[in-house]
């Protein structure tokens, strides 16, 4: 071979490569929203440089065992055939997907030469089509057979060299992976999608339980008020005919109305958290925590004691009195010794305030950290607390994306800790807890 022959089939194999890494550069940055028309484009390009007529994807369906074109392009002036080739039998092909099974090019120099083999072999659907040469390079996903892309020769015979199949199976590599690309890509954007209508789901959901909650609790409340009436009433009127263990049996009852009465209030106030109207605040927490402290019974046994310099934070004002007089009203319950005391206090953080509320009372046992700040949760049940308190304060701070938890050691006392954010931004729609 003279060295202006091979010169030449050298500066060819460099344009085929760089317009290879041209049509990759194209896949890795284009947005593949459009992905038929970034294919389409290939193929032309590709179809042109090899000189071929038809440049086409094909995909193999081994579930019906048929093979459909998906993508074509076709030079000017020559017909196209892929509304013909669609679900077309894989068995009218046995060697041209044999060789394909074994990752090899299916190349026909010339289609003339074939035997007649009848309408469905291989000449006879390739003939009608005007096909003169033809190659089909295997498509691999995942080591599996999954289509090819071909290349006819209509207007003349096409000799291909074994390096430009070789640079064609790259760009059959590069077409798989952008399919892929494009596959996850649609994977991702559909669990996003059902990710966004679940949450819209749970919390119209939320909202729902929340609206039930709140006028079931709320109708309630009059019924509950009416029997306590009525049997203090009946306790005042019979006072001289009631003896020791029917006062019991009607204190009981009392009793229960008003465990009942707190539940009520408790459920009431979960469900009021996210279903405020009013806008946040600046809060002066100094005043908030001493305005609670004062409304208060108070023991005399117990000090509560307050830091000077509580930060101001913007909030919601009923919120941050339901925080904190749940965690003051907690601290004095679970207080056992002659001399109480309760701290409440903040550190500052780089981007949040640590706030923290400090009793020296029974404590609380480690197995029951998480357990207590779901509703209804209670560590006895001979009072009337509702079991809710703990509840609304982790929603309360959840809502406003800080984080709750606590130190405790039985006999010793507990620190309950939570965070708020320094420059608190919620969205324009409240979470919907």
């Amino acid at each position: 071979m003279k060295q202006e022959e091979k010169d030449r089939i050298i500066e060819r194999q460099l344009r085929f490569q760089d317009l290879l890494i041209s049509i990759s550069t194209k896949y890795i940055n284009s947005d593949l929203s459009d992905i038929d028309t970034i294919i389409n484009a290939s193929l032309k390009k590709i179809g042109q440089f090899v000189g071929s007529d038809r440049s086409y994807i094909f995909s193999y369906d081994f579930n019906t065992n048929t093979t459909s074109n998906t993508y074509e392009w076709c030079a000017e002036g020559v017909s196209s055939e892929m509304h013909n080739l669609q679900n077309v039998p894989i068995d009218y092909i046995p060697q041209w997907l044999e060789a394909h099974k074994k990752g090899e090019a299916f190349y026909i120099e010339n289609v003339s030469l074939l035997p007649k083999d009848g309408p469905h072999g291989l000449r006879g659907i390739l003939e009608p089509q005007g096909v003169k040469s033809l190659l089909a390079i295997p498509k691999f996903k995942n080591n599996q057979l999954i289509g090819f892309v071909g290349f006819d020769a209509v207007k003349t015979l096409k000799p291909y060299t074994e390096n430009e199949k070789n640079i064609l199976f790259v760009f059959a590599n590069m077409l798989v992976n952008v399919m892929q690309r494009k596959e996850h890509e649609d994977q991702i954007k559909a669990q996003e999608k059902k990710k966004e209508e679940l949450l819209i789901h749970l919390s119209r959901q939320n909202e729902q339980l929340n609206e039930y909650a709140h006028a079931v609790s709320h109708d309630l409340k009059a019924p509950l008020v009416s029997i306590h009436t009525l049997i203090t009433w009946f306790m005042d009127d019979k006072k001289a005919q009631l003896n020791k263990t029917d006062l019991e049996q009607l204190n009981l009852v009392l009793f229960n109305v008003e465990k009942m009465d707190f539940l009520i209030e408790g459920i009431l106030d979960y469900s009021t958290i996210d279903r405020l109207e009013t806008p946040d605040t600046k809060i002066n927490t100094n005043a908030i925590v001493n305005e609670i402290v004062k409304t208060l019974l108070i023991p005399r046994h117990i000090q509560i004691k307050i830091q000077e310099n509580l930060p101001n934070i913007y909030a919601n004002t009923w919120r941050i009195k339901q925080v904190f007089q749940n965690l003051i009203h907690n601290a004095l319950k679970y207080s056992d010794k002659e001399k109480g005391i309760i701290e409440i206090g903040c550190v500052e953080k780089k981007d949040h305030y640590e706030f923290f509320v400090k009793d020296n009372g029974i404590g609380i046992h480690a197995q029951y950290f998480d357990k207590i700040f779901k509703v209804f949760t209670k560590l006895e049940s001979k009072s009337t607390s509702s079991g809710i308190g703990l509840s609304i304060v982790k929603k309360i701070i959840t809502y406003y994306q800080g984080e709750i938890w606590l130190e405790s050691q039985e006999g010793v006392g507990t620190t309950f800790y939570f965070t708020f954010l320094k420059n608190n931004q919620l969205p324009s729609v409240p979470n919907k807890l």
